[in-house]
């Protein structure tokens, strides 16, 4: 027993301490009897709890809070069916690398294997899908656990770690000089890798004596908070860039340097071709759709990644930044950096990228009714300005606005990443008007995808969290429609994808929100407008051609 004279702590009390230690100002959560203790200790600390209606919400929110602040994300669950609600979210978190911890609750320990309530496997379950999963076995080890965790979402490429606490561990009490608590700042070390120095040179000597390159600015240069360097190679060496992920937005649109739909005319003609932070994964057609003939470089935080799945003639492990950085410094003085002997190549790429444009303006500015999707993400990308942080959640109207929708400034575009998820945007809506109060958010929804997640509407609405919401609404997995029909032809492409007519615009009114239906393109700037100006979360309901399908969309080889 305790010494009675001695301070006491609870295991609740102390996770929240070491959530306080790594930075967390926000736990994400749905109720439950197993991890109130938390939620006691989170009060004390200074930690909001913000509560959601269900728990894929909560991991999801804590994903986009990690991506927005460059800190881990948390979210909080209870045992069982809690913490399986929670694992698309971490699985998502996993295949983005964006770190964050959830933490489930779980049965007593004294009640180990005898069917206690809600009692589950859940680390066996979150362990192929996370960096670390573990128990806390003791009170004494709770914070210890929670700091090793956190530790392990920045080994390598960041991603998500999972603990599970036992009821009685986390509401026992301990007496303070027994519990580890790490102290901030002082657990893990910098992650900042800055690559093999020799390497830098030779990718240095490579962008010197090339005629043709090009360079892809992937997520990790946001997650890096590599903007800066990037920035500074691509104009001192005069370098085209493509961007993907969270690293849209790295140069603003109509910088000499910002190319966008140009890619693949690119990277087919490139003599030397860089790709930093992104897989050669599907998005990738595995590296396939790289020249043959180009000298391929890969930058990536992960080792495992660099030359996965394709051949390269350089890999660089570390921080994008710091090798961006340093790759820049070791060219500038060679040779004007071979910057001169390149407009011609950006001159062949921008007409490249006009003829794309002129190639898609009818749709862009479609007068047609039912509403073309070119239109309506041609306006949204209008609409927003240097303040709106767009996320996209959807299949075939996210892939149109890919093509178009230009982030003005890095940080401000979220997709869900690698993992396809459809159901981010309302929990990255909730992460991003929490951690970023100033700024405006704009959200595009699929019909579809706002459907998974779209009753924490009302959360925004309880916490005051104004947004700019769209929903493509067409009334169909129009993604999925597509394949079927090229499939097995017209007669079955509305098996299993076809949806109701749902008036959008009257639910977010019902829960205390803006809400507006627009018919005619014409109408959606000034409905955008008036989302705005309302204060309040919105969703404006725009009704688009059902039988127009992305580019994007058609060319999915999993439907050829």
């Amino acid at each position: 027993m305790p010494d009675p004279s001695q301070d006491l702590i609870s295991g609740g009390h102390l996770v929240a301490k070491a959530l306080k230690a790594e930075g967390v100002e926000v736990v994400y959560t749905l109720c439950g009897g197993h991890i109130i203790d938390i939620y006691d200790g989170c009060v004390d600390e200074g930690i909001e709890v913000v509560d959601v209606r269900h728990e894929q919400v909560a991991a999801h929110a804590a994903d986009g809070y990690a991506r927005i602040t460059g800190k881990p994300g948390c979210a909080v669950v209870t045992a069982g069916p809690g913490t399986t609600d929670a694992v698309t979210g971490v699985a998502n978190a996993f295949r983005a690398e964006s770190p964050m911890l959830l933490i489930g609750g779980q049965g007593a320990l004294s009640q180990h294997r005898m069917g206690s309530l809600q009692d589950l496997p859940h680390v066996d379950m979150m362990s192929p899908i996370t960096k670390f999963a573990a128990t806390v076995p003791h009170t004494a080890r709770a914070a210890d656990l929670v700091s090793m965790a956190f530790r392990e979402c920045y080994n390598g490429a960041p991603g998500p770690s999972f603990l599970e606490i036992p009821r009685d561990v986390l509401d026992a009490k301990v007496p303070v000089e027994q519990a580890r608590v790490p102290q901030a700042g002082r657990y893990r070390a910098s992650t900042r890798s800055a690559g093999d120095p020799a390497s830098i040179e030779k990718l240095a000597d490579l962008l010197v004596h090339a005629e043709k390159p090009a360079i892809l600015l992937g997520s990790q240069v946001w997650t890096t908070r590599a903007t800066d360097s990037a920035i500074e190679l691509v104009r001192t060496l005069n370098v085209p860039a493509y961007m993907n992920g969270a690293g849209r937005g790295t140069l603003p649109p109509g910088d000499p340097h910002h190319f966008q739909l140009s890619r693949r005319y690119a990277f087919s003609n490139a003599d030397l071709i860089i790709i930093v932070g992104t897989p050669f994964d599907f998005r990738m057609g595995y590296g396939k759709r790289l020249s043959p003939d180009a000298t391929v470089v890969q930058i990536d935080l992960d080792y495992r990644t660099v030359g996965k799945n394709r051949d390269i003639d350089l890999g660089l492990v570390g921080d994008a930044g710091l090798i961006l950085k340093s790759v820049t410094e070791a060219a500038s003085g060679r040779l004007n950096g071979g910057a001169v002997k390149r407009k011609a190549w950006l001159d062949e790429l921008r007409a490249a990228e006009q003829t794309a444009i002129e190639k898609r303006l009818p749709a862009l500015k479609s007068d047609a009714s039912p509403i073309h999707p070119y239109r309506l993400v041609s306006e949204i990308n209008e609409f927003l300005t240097e303040d709106s942080l767009y996320i996209g959640d959807g299949g075939d109207i996210v892939t149109f606005s890919g093509q178009v929708v230009q982030p003005r400034s890095p940080g401000h575009w979220m997709d869900p990443g690698p993992l396809g998820t459809l159901g981010v945007g309302i929990p990255f809506v909730l992460a991003a008007k929490k951690a970023r109060p100033d700024k405006e958010v704009v959200a595009l929804f699929g019909d579809g995808a706002f459907s998974l997640t779209g009753w924490d509407f009302e959360t925004l609405v309880r916490y005051d969290l104004p947004f700019v919401g769209i929903i493509g609404n067409n009334s169909s997995m129009n993604q999925i429609r597509y394949g079927q029909a090229q499939k097995y032809g017209p007669e079955r492409e509305r098996i299993g994808n076809t949806l109701g007519d749902v008036h959008y615009d009257k639910f977010a009114q019902m829960l205390g929100g803006y809400g507006e239906e627009v018919r005619d393109p014409s109408d959606i700037g000034p409905a955008l407008r008036r989302a705005r100006e309302s204060g309040k979360p919105s969703l404006i309901n725009v009704w688009v051609d059902p039988d127009a399908y992305a580019p994007g969309t058609m060319n999915q080889t999993m439907y050829k």
